[in-house]
């Protein structure tokens, strides 16, 4: 079938994006479902840095590439072996489909999947299989999804049943900011009610584990960011305490669970640098390959600290998601605020630039 979508041209090119477009608008092929896949028809797709960081170099992925992983749609076809999704349910995409066989599989998502790590480095889907085409060229997939499009073709593991009640550009965001955000905290930190937590780096990712703290009723809920306007959100969401990262140094703030968001070696040594006596900093960012950082180890044997990473917010999709569906509509997550605007498709070069200025939380293209 023919469908429109944002296919990412070359890697690398310089910035501002909405002059060197790296990102082209146009027709493509895609092949119907295979044995266990869905196709889905898109009704919203988030911008996320994981998009960003493809476009930047930061993560080389085979080109071109139909970006796009975080979103949501109808289902419109299934596989003869697709089991629990049917036509008609509205799903939410998770970048990293789990083949429930692998010994990662087996570590509750403190793992990640190795088959689907494999397949999202090559561009497929989880089967190995390639649906995309244009003129007669192979177009690889993004995270095994590629939500940037009218339609994709996504394994049943890659897609996640949401009640008809959650809006589309709400449930797009549930599968990547909130599933990292969130599992970060209820999967990799588990604060107690009797707990602080701080969060480093407001963006998408950042912003979800701040409400899904909130969520949590833990004792202090404290925000980290360098930009004024993502404090004053933060504030407005209910953050107990913000800050700078150069006020936590000078005031010697510290938390009993430090979430790293930013991906940024800085915020990574502020969050380490914050670790409470026993307390635990997961990092969740996703930094450069070449980035380092500096941090003093003996704080970790004299002071009890752990610094735990956290890969998708250790998420088991089919068994978060759900969860977050059910908090958003007990009006106990208010995932919506985590949305700065909503664009066409055809604005995506521009987006990139506003996520990469650090000026939106979640930008969400919106399909007719």
């Amino acid at each position: 079938m023919k469908i429109r979508g944002a296919v990412l041209e070359e890697m690398g090119r310089e910035r501002p994006y909405a002059d060197s477009r790296p990102i082209t608008v146009g027709e493509l092929d895609l092949d119907g479902p295979g044995p266990t896949e869905i196709l889905v028809r898109m009704e919203a797709a988030g911008v996320c840095h994981s998009d960003l960081s493809v476009v930047d170099g930061n993560r080389p992925r085979p080109m071109p590439m139909l970006l796009g992983h975080e979103a949501a749609g109808r289902v419109e076809k299934v596989g003869y072996d697709v089991e629990d999704i049917q036509v008609g349910d509205r799903v939410v995409m998770s970048f990293l489909p789990r083949c429930g066989e692998c010994r990662e599989c087996r570590t509750d998502g403190r793992l990640p999947c190795s088959v689907g790590s494999r397949t999202n480095n090559e561009g497929t889907l989880l089967s190995g299989s390639k649906h995309l085409t244009r003129d007669g060229e192979t177009v690889h997939h993004h995270l095994g999804v590629s939500g940037f499009a009218t339609h994709a073709v996504v394994d049943q593991a890659s897609a996640v049943v949401v009640p008809e009640e959650v809006p589309p550009e709400v449930a797009a965001v549930l599968g990547c900011a909130v599933l990292t955000g969130g599992g970060a905290v209820l999967n990799a930190a588990r604060p107690g009610p009797e707990d602080s937590i701080m969060i480093v780096g407001l963006g998408g990712v950042g912003m979800a584990a701040l409400i899904t703290a909130l969520a949590q009723d833990v004792r202090e809920v404290i925000a980290v960011d360098t930009l004024p306007a993502k404090l004053e959100r933060a504030r407005q969401l209910g953050a107990h305490r913000t800050c700078t990262p150069q006020e936590v140094a000078e005031q010697g703030i510290t938390a009993d669970r430090v979430i790293e968001a930013a991906g940024h070696p800085r915020a990574f040594e502020t969050a380490a640098g914050a670790i409470g006596f026993g307390g635990t900093m997961v990092t969740v960012g996703l930094p450069s390959p070449r980035a380092t950082v500096e941090i003093a180890p003996l704080p970790l044997t004299a002071r009890a600290q752990s610094i735990v990473g956290s890969y998708l917010g250790s998420a088991v999709p089919r068994r978060d998601v759900p969860e977050y569906a059910r908090l958003y509509l007990a009006g106990k997550l208010p995932v919506e605020e985590l949305i700065s605007r909503t664009i066409r498709l055809e604005d995506v070069n521009e987006a990139m630039d506003q996520l990469a200025d650090g000026e939106a939380v979640r930008q969400v293209i919106l399909f007719d």
